[in-house]
């Protein structure tokens, strides 16, 4: 290994030693109960709050994924993406924050998601809790799976070592981390990561940007890239049997710019619908002190967003006038942060830099296997099958239930070819399209019933792979992101089924109003 590299490293580590100390300090006060556990008590302040949803949500793909796809085909699919998620961040916020806060407290002072869901309609055979428990469990597994490729690749590229072994290692620190602090180390150090992500963002952006010659030198590069730099057409990088990009004099081909419609342009922008289902965001809703410090909150998270997904975009296509060649696969385009940063940068500042990826993978994995190992254990294990289970075996339960995901994680992870933003995109949709319009019509709607809550969730959740895997591949006016349809299905199902059966109780109805103007 060169110094360089070993400069880089000892970066990575020294952050790497600074995100276990949170995990240890905070592991005593973690273990005092389930509920601190899995929500720190209530106890975030505003800043924490919006940080730590953010960092939380913006996993490998806002430093991996996005950039890859904007270096790989160009604006298009990137900006409005990324448009839909700037979108749905200020609006999940707006409408969604305060109204959870105070009806999380109100519906039996709720501490996870399927918690919530199962006390909003008063079960008493816990159909909801258990339904929601189980599609939390599928989806946060492809999510651990998706942060643990980021590591793979982060540490085969940046320093050579085996993928697979990387993988596992960086698998291994994040369970280790979660399982000794839970949310509140969680939440601390997804709000340094947050502040890392964006440092790494901002720098490798300018410092790329300066050395491939100012922004005008980059759009005459990229003008030359049919459909590169337009908002209704995408390049199309010419490729092999192997799909790998072909060059020609040391330039890469590109065919003739392939048509972006409307529609296509609507379904990148329904990323934005995904925020109205996605736990580990509902839950900082839920964590936050006072429901009044939502307003702070959501105008940090916002701007924190805005700049982010800007930079990670503008990351990307600066790449391609930065290396055209260098990258020459659509899995491994998502290297180009690394390779700027690595390239460019003193090895210790590189390092630094290479630590937001790493940020960004750990500030989300650790979320999704808290939430996925609570689904199990305080909802499935205590909820449904050992009502009288102590807090002291949940937590066990917990724990194991955290090892057994990361080593299915792991093992969806074991290709290396993997494309980041596809695993990521699969699964925010199904969070998208399971929880979202339940949770939209649970806050919103009165007249939403158990029955209706149920068949949405699993007309949305099922529709998601329908779509992805049977419509989709149809291609056409059906080949547009399954979140947008599923989505849409979900919130008619329920719509329908609430009013073809009984409208809920007078307590629940109750309960409702309630909610509305409770102080907490």
């Amino acid at each position: 290994m060169s110094s360089s590299s070993i400069q880089m490293l000892i970066s990575m580590v020294l952050y790497i030693s600074i995100v276990i100390f949170i995990g240890v300090y905070f592991a005593k006060r973690a273990n005092e109960s389930s509920e601190n556990y899995y929500l720190g008590g209530r106890s975030l302040g505003p800043w924490v709050t919006a940080f730590s949803a953010e960092a939380s949500d913006m996993s490998g793909y806002l430093l991996m994924g996005v950039p890859g796809l904007a270096y790989w085909t160009g604006l298009a699919d990137a900006f409005w993406t990324a448009i839909g998620l700037a979108i749905g961040t200020y609006v999940n916020w707006l409408i969604v924050a305060k109204r959870l806060r105070k009806y999380s407290h109100v519906a039996g002072n709720s501490i996870t998601i399927p918690d919530f869901f199962s006390n909003r309609f008063h079960e008493k055979k816990k159909l909801i809790m258990g339904i929601s428990s189980i599609f939390i469990l599928v989806f946060f597994t492809v999510y651990a799976a998706s942060c643990f490729v980021t590591c793979g690749k982060l540490f085969s590229n940046m320093f050579g070592f085996d993928y697979h072994l990387m993988m596992v290692v960086g698998a291994l620190f994040v369970v280790v981390y979660t399982f000794l602090g839970g949310f509140l180390a969680e939440s601390a150090s997804d709000f340094m990561q947050a502040i890392i992500m964006i440092f790494a963002l901002i720098v490798t952006l300018v410092v790329g940007t300066l050395a491939t010659g100012g922004i005008g030198v980059v759009l005459d590069n990229l003008k030359n890239i049919p459909g590169f730099l337009e908002f209704f057409q995408v390049a199309v990088p010419a490729t092999n049997e192997l799909g790998e990009q072909m060059v020609e004099n040391g330039a890469p081909l590109f065919l003739e710019a392939g048509k972006y419609s409307i529609l296509q342009a609507a379904s990148m922008l329904a990323w934005g619908l995904g925020y109205f289902g996605m736990p580990q965001v509902l839950l900082r809703f839920m964590a936050i002190r006072k429901s009044d410090e939502l307003t702070k909150s959501r105008r940090i998270a916002t701007i924190w967003v805005v700049i982010s997904l800007f930079a990670a975009v503008a990351i990307g296509m600066m790449g391609r006038a930065f290396a055209p060649t260098g990258l020459n696969t659509a899995s491994s385009a998502e290297n180009i942060f690394s390779l700027i940063a690595s390239t460019l940068m003193h090895p210790l500042i590189a390092g630094i830099v290479m630590a937001g990826i790493l940020a960004a993978t750990i500030s989300s994995s650790d979320s999704y296997l808290l939430i996925a190992a609570s689904a199990f254990s305080k909802n499935l294990y205590q909820g449904i099958f050992k009502k009288d289970a102590s807090d002291n075996s949940v937590m066990k339960m917990s724990r194991g239930t955290l090892i057994i995901i990361s080593i299915i994680g792991a093992l969806i992870a074991l290709d290396e070819n993997s494309v980041i933003f596809s695993i990521v995109s699969f699964a925010w949709a199904g969070f998208g399209a399971t929880f979202g319009p339940l949770m939209l019509f649970s806050l919103f709607w009165k007249r939403t019933t158990r029955e209706g809550a149920i068949a949405g969730m699993i007309a949305g959740g099922a529709m998601v792979f329908i779509w992805y895997f049977l419509i989709k591949p149809l291609g056409g006016v059906f080949g547009i992101y399954e979140l947008l349809p599923s989505f849409l299905f979900s919130a008619l199902v329920i719509v329908i089924v609430s009013l073809m059966t009984k409208e809920p109780d007078e307590e629940i109805q109750k309960e409702f109003e309630e909610a509305k103007y409770f102080e907490c």
